[in-house]
């Protein structure tokens, strides 16, 4: 796992906007400068609340989205300065599993058909029979029986529609697999089912995770490292024991003392992290540190100053002043 297979840099998206009377010129600051890197064969967690640009900066490490600056390399090639001609060939080993398996399968299509499509797109199997027998194959490997190649989404259940959504991505036999949200709509149960069989297809298949999630329980499950974010920059970078063992941010901090202990006494006793306010809007993010307007231990050089992301200890990074 010393090898790095991603590399993202300075990474920055804005979505211009335009607001007011006069239809005044303003960008949402989606991504802000986001920085990271991915080792062959570990599973990176990237967390935060709703809006802070996880999913964003997944679709731009696979350029969905084009960034607005940064660099994204990706097994050594420098992606955002391809084109989408120069992208396709790219695409096949980076793949990803979409947060709702209600709307990420094509209704009209079978699953025999939703799998072995990617594979005539990119010519990877010419020959029917041999197309078939490895949807067979798809399906075992996903826990599905050959019989679910011929049902079409609607007729499976949210799990079932989410192994399909998994095997699809396997199809082109990728490095890396941007798991974007991919248990937030299932059931609880269903969930653990699914996390178990991404860490099995890992270890057998020697998979690359970045595993994009709100849920911290289930990325300490699954995760080696954590990138934490908060309104499109990177607050705290750290392996998965120190994380959350002894966070540094007092955003990581909050965020872990909202995370629900299963044995109530310990639940009713310990100390709670109650953050004062709303999240900013990303159209005006605040000056200094973009947390420092709800941070319980803010000081005045907090709003002036944009807190770098350092190494405070061995492999340990946080953005803040007073870590």
């Amino acid at each position: 796992m010393s090898e790095a297979l991603l590399e993202v840099r300075n990474l920055v998206k804005h979505f211009p906007v335009a607001t007011g009377f006069r239809g005044a010129k303003l960008s949402v600051k989606a991504v802000d400068g986001v920085s990271f890197t991915l080792k062959r064969g570990e599973t990176l967690g990237l967390v935060g609340e709703s809006g802070c640009g996880k999913t964003t900066t997944g679709r731009c490490v696979l350029q969905l989205e084009r960034p607005t600056s940064g660099e994204v390399v990706f097994e050594g090639q420098e992606l955002t300065k391809l084109s989408q001609h120069q992208l396709r060939g790219m695409r096949r080993r980076m793949q990803v599993i979409f947060q709702d398996p209600y709307s990420s399968l094509n209704p009209r299509m079978t699953v025999g058909q939703i799998l072995t499509e990617p594979m005539k797109v990119h010519g990877l199997i010419k020959d029917k029979a041999a197309r078939e027998a490895r949807v067979r194959e798809l399906l075992s490997q996903v826990g599905l029986l050959p019989q679910h190649a011929r049902r079409y989404p609607h007729q499976m259940s949210g799990g079932q529609r989410q192994r399909v959504g998994i095997a699809r991505a396997l199809a082109m036999e990728p490095s890396l697999i941007v798991c974007d949200e991919p248990v937030s709509a299932l059931d609880v149960s269903i969930q653990a089912q699914i996390v178990n069989l991404l860490e099995d297809l890992q270890k057998r298949l020697g998979l690359t995770y970045l595993f994009i999630a709100h849920d911290l329980s289930v990325v300490r499950h699954i995760s080696d490292r954590v990138v934490v974010m908060y309104l499109g920059k990177v607050v705290e970078i750290a392996d998965r024991g120190s994380l959350y063992e002894e966070p540094l941010h007092p955003y990581t901090k909050a965020l872990l003392s909202a995370v629900p202990i299963p044995d109530p006494k310990l639940e009713a006793h310990r100390e709670r992290t109650v953050l004062r306010g709303e999240v900013p809007s990303a159209l005006k993010p605040p000056a200094g540190c973009v947390f420092h307007p709800r941070c319980p231990i803010a000081v005045e050089r907090c709003s002036a100053e944009i807190p770098p992301l350092r190494e405070i200890r061995p492999g340990h990074f946080a953005a803040c002043h007073l870590a």
